[in-house]
């Protein structure tokens, strides 16, 4: 079984930065997406960043240009750096793995880390 863990969460002023660090407890393979999402209060939980194992990145619109993802396989982790953060990107955070070969295929889901920004 695959597990994430999700750590770096915390209360920022707007304009400050933090980075996010997601963990796997094993390496889940040569094919997968990593990727952050997030759930603010009474929305629907939204994309934030994806990254291949090819390391082709895709953003959220609200987020393109303030966010950064990145990873590093030798560490099963994958990164968010967020930069200029506004009180809208205040949040629960959640790490998120799709494996596609075939040991480990399946999509993984971390606990979630809580990011909030002040005004």
């Amino acid at each position: 079984q695959v597990q994430l863990v999700e750590s770096g969460g915390g209360l920022v002023q707007a304009g400050g930065s933090l980075r996010l660090s997601c963990t796997a407890s094993v390496r889940i393979g040569s094919s997968n997406v990593m990727g952050w999402y997030r759930q603010a209060p009474g929305k629907q939980r939204e994309l934030v960043a994806t990254i291949t194992s090819g390391d082709t990145t895709n953003y959220g619109d609200s987020v393109k240009g303030r966010f950064t993802i990145s990873r590093d396989d030798a560490k099963n982790t994958v990164y968010l750096q967020m930069n200029s953060l506004k009180p809208d990107d205040t949040a629960v955070y959640y790490c998120k793995a799709d494996a596609y070969t075939a040991y480990y295929k399946g999509t993984y889901w971390g606990q979630g880390t809580q990011v909030t920004v002040s005004s």
